[in-house]
C-alpha cells in the first residue's frame, strides 16, 4: 500500500507547498510553514454530503434573476446597519472579528432579538447557560432565539437545514471542525472547509449567514486569508475594554460601502448607539488644541488634535504620534518649520487625537499644523474653529472630499468658524469660512489674531 503524500500548508494565508520550508513562499512568513497530518480526505462538494449541489439548479440568465430577493433586512440596530450599507440582503456572509471582550457576542445577541423570526445560535464557545445569562442581562431573551452548544459543523447545518432559520449565528469559526478532515479546530484547513460549508448553504437557501472570527496579536484576523474572500463583508470590531466606546468598521462590503464607521456605547444593558460626538473633547480651550472633521466612509467625524511642543532633554528631538501615522507627523512638523515659521528642529513633539481614535484622513493636515503652532507659541486658536485642508510639502493647503457634508457636522455640533481651503468653496456654506491657500498665510492670519496667552515659564 503506497504511502500516503504528505502535504505541507502555510498557517498564515494557507498556501500549500511540495517541502517543508523556512519562509511561505506566497506570504513571506518565517516558520509557518506545517505539515498536515492525514492530508485531505475529499474536495468542499464531496458525493455524500446533504448539502452539496441539490442546491443549485445550473446557470441561471442574468434577466431572470429575480431582484426582489434582494431587499435589504433592517437589523434594528441603526449604527450596525449603517455600516453594513442598510440592512441585510438575503444570503449574506458576515464575518465578524474584534478581541476578545471587546463586545462580539453582546451584539450578536442585542441582533437576534430583533429579528421577527427564529434565530439559530451557534456557540462553541460557551454553554447554553452562559449565553441565557447574557441574555438576561441585556433583556434579549426573544423567544426567536434557539441555542445550539456545537463545534461540528455538520450538525449545525443538520440543525439549520431542519429549521431554516431568519438568521445563522456562529461563534466562532474557529471552534468548528469537520470529521472528514483529520486537522484539529483552528487549523487552516478546518477553518477553510467550514467556512466554504457553511457559506455555500448560506448561498443556497438565502439565510444571512455570521461568522465570528477570532484576531492575532497584531490585530488582523485569524484563520487563512481565503476567508475574508469567501465572505461578503468583513467586519472589525474596536475599542479599549477599559472605555465605554466600541467602533464597528466595514473592512469589506460587497453590498455597500467599504469602511463605514459605526459608533457604540457599551452599558450595561448592552451595546447603544452613541450619542453626540464621543470623539470630541468638549473641555476649556488650551493652546495645542485644534479641531477638524474626519471622514470615515460616509460619517463625518469631528476630533481634536492634541499637540505638545516642549524642549528636547536629549540631544535628538522626538516625534511621538498616537492615532496619526508616524512619518506624516514628521512631514508636517518639517512644513510647519519651513514654511511657515515654527521652530521645532530642537524639540520635541507629541501628537495625540483625543479620544483614542485613528485618523487616515489627510483633511487632518492643516488641524495639526495649527496645533503644532499653538503648542509652540502658547497662543489659543480661535475658539469654535475647524481647520481643514490637505497640506502638501510647498506649504500649500490643498482642497478635501465632501466640504460641505464636514462643514455641516460642525455646524450641528456648535463651531461658529472654519478655515479652509480656497478651492471648493464654491456655494453657500453652512459656516463662515476663512479660505486660506498657504501655510503662510494661515499663520499669520489665524493663529496670531487669536487670543494670547502667556507661555509657561
Amino acid at each position: 500500500m503506497a504511502k500516503p503524500a504528505s502535504v505541507f500548508e502555510c498557517t498564515a494565508c494557507g498556501a500549500r507547498a511540495p517541502k517543508l520550508m523556512g519562509k511561505c513562499s506566497a506570504c513571506g512568513g518565517w516558520g509557518t510553514v506545517e505539515e498536515v497530518r492525514g492530508a485531505l480526505r475529499r474536495d468542499l462538494d464531496r458525493s455524500g454530503s446533504a448539502f452539496s449541489a441539490r442546491h443549485f439548479s445550473g446557470p441561471v440568465a442574468l434577466e431572470a434573476v429575480d431582484l426582489d430577493e434582494a431587499e435589504r433586512v433592517p437589523t434594528g440596530l441603526d449604527e450596525l446597519d449603517r455600516v453594513l450599507g442598510g440592512g441585510v440582503v438575503p444570503g449574506m456572509v458576515v464575518l465578524l472579528g474584534g478581541e476578545p471582550g471587546i463586545g462580539k457576542s453582546t451584539l450578536l445577541l442585542q441582533w437576534a432579538a430583533r429579528v421577527p423570526g427564529t434565530v439559530l445560535y451557534a456557540s462553541g464557545e460557551e454553554s447554553e447557560r452562559q449565553i441565557k445569562l447574557r441574555a438576561r442581562r441585556l433583556d434579549a431573551e426573544a423567544p426567536g432565539i434557539h441555542l445550539l452548544a456545537e463545534t461540528d459543523v455538520r450538525e449545525i447545518l443538520a440543525a439549520a437545514e431542519r429549521m431554516r432559520p431568519a438568521l445563522l449565528l456562529v461563534d466562532s469559526i474557529q471552534t468548528l471542525f469537520d470529521p472528514d478532515f483529520e486537522s484539529s479546530a483552528g487549523s487552516v484547513s478546518q477553518v477553510r472547509g467550514c467556512a466554504a460549508l457553511l457559506t455555500r448553504w448560506a448561498k443556497a437557501t438565502g439565510t444571512p449567514l455570521v461568522l465570528v472570527g477570532h484576531v492575532t496579536k497584531d490585530g488582523s484576523l485569524a484563520g487563512p486569508k481565503v476567508l475574508e474572500h469567501l465572505v461578503d463583508t468583513v467586519l472589525a470590531f474596536e475599542g479599549d475594554r477599559h472605555h465605554h466606546h466600541r467602533l464597528l468598521r466595514a473592512l469589506k462590503n460587497r453590498f455597500g460601502a467599504a469602511f463605514e464607521l459605526g459608533v457604540f456605547a457599551m452599558t450595561e444593558k448592552g451595546l447603544a448607539a452613541a450619542e453626540g460626538n464621543p470623539f470630541f473633547l468638549d473641555a476649556e480651550p488650551r493652546p495645542g488644541c485644534a479641531a477638524t472633521v474626519v471622514l470615515n466612509g460616509t460619517r463625518p467625524v469631528v476630533v481634536e488634535i492634541q499637540a505638545l511642543v516642549a524642549s528636547a532633554g536629549l540631544g535628538i528631538p522626538r516625534r511621538t504620534a498616537l492615532g496619526i501615522d508616524g512619518p506624516r507627523l514628521a512631514m508636517l512638523c518639517a512644513v510647519a518649520e519651513r514654511r511657515g515659521g515654527v521652530q521645532l528642529h530642537d524639540r520635541d513633539v507629541y501628537l495625540n487625537v483625543a479620544g483614542g481614535m485613528e485618523i487616515e484622513d489627510p483633511a487632518a493636515d492643516l488641524a495639526v499644523i495649527a496645533a503644532l503652532a499653538s503648542s509652540a507659541t502658547g497662543r489659543l486658536l480661535e475658539e469654535k474653529t475647524l481647520f481643514l485642508g490637505e497640506v502638501g510639502l510647498t506649504g500649500e493647503v490643498r482642497p478635501v472630499a465632501q466640504l460641505p457634508l464636514r462643514l455641516q457636522e460642525g455646524a450641528r455640533l456648535g463651531f461658529a468658524a472654519a478655515v479652509v481651503p480656497r478651492l471648493g468653496l464654491e456655494g453657500r456654506q453652512p459656516l463662515p469660512c476663512h479660505a486660506e491657500a498657504s501655510v503662510e498665510r494661515l499663520r499669520s492670519r489665524v493663529w496670531l489674531k487669536a487670543r494670547a496667552e502667556e507661555p509657561e515659564s
